[in-house]
C-alpha cells in the first residue's frame, strides 16, 4: 500500500507548484455552495513561492460573478501520465494587473484575449490555497500498471505511491 506523508511549508509548497505547474491543466470549480458545482477546465499560468496560484479569466465570464458571490473555489489536477494527483481548495480573488498580466502572458492566450494582455475583457484569477491533498506514484504510468497487474495476480496490494496533505499557510 503507499505511504501517506504530509508536508508543510516550503516542501508543500514545492509540492504543490510542481504538481499543479506540471499538470497544467485543471478543473476548476466555484459555486462550491450547492450542487452541482459550476466546473470548468482552467489553464494554470504559474505558481508564487508562497503557493499563490494565477489563472487568465474573461471579466464578464461566469466564474467571475460566481467568485463575486463566493470566493471559495476547488481545483483538480489530474497528470495521467505520470500518475499524479492533486486536489486544492481555497480562496479567489479576481484582479486587473496589466503588469502581471503581460508577466503571465503566453501567445496561447489570444485565443480569448484578442487584444493582448492589454485586453479590456482580462482578470486575473489569483488562488490562495487553504488545503491540499496530492497523489503521486515514484514510477511512471507503464511500471504502476505492470505494479497493478501484479498485485491483482498476487492479490496483494504493491503501490509504492505517496499521498498526503499540503499544508502551506
Amino acid at each position: 500500500m503507499g505511504s501517506v506523508k504530509d508536508l508543510e511549508q516550503k516542501p508543500a509548497i514545492n509540492k504543490l507548484k510542481e504538481l499543479a505547474e506540471d499538470a497544467k491543466l485543471c478543473m476548476f470549480m466555484t459555486r462550491l455552495c450547492g450542487a452541482p458545482f459550476n466546473t470548468r477546465p482552467m489553464a494554470t499560468q504559474s505558481v508564487d513561492d508562497d503557493g499563490t496560484m494565477w489563472f487568465f479569466s474573461a471579466a464578464d465570464s461566469s466564474k467571475n460573478l460566481d467568485i463575486a458571490r463566493d470566493n471559495r473555489v476547488q481545483i483538480i489536477y489530474s497528470n495521467r501520465s505520470a500518475s499524479e494527483f492533486l486536489s486544492v481548495y481555497g480562496t479567489a480573488e479576481i484582479i486587473v494587473d496589466k503588469a502581471k498580466a503581460k508577466k503571465l502572458w503566453n501567445v496561447f492566450l489570444t485565443t480569448w484575449f484578442h487584444d493582448g494582455p492589454e485586453d479590456s475583457n482580462l482578470t486575473l484569477i489569483r488562488v490562495k490555497p487553504l488545503e491540499a491533498y496530492y497523489w503521486d506514484t515514484k514510477h511512471n504510468k507503464m511500471i504502476q500498471s505492470m505494479k497493478i497487474v501484479a498485485g491483482a495476480i498476487r492479490g496483494k496490494m504493491m503501490d509504492d505511491g505517496l499521498e498526503g496533505k499540503l499544508t502551506v499557510v
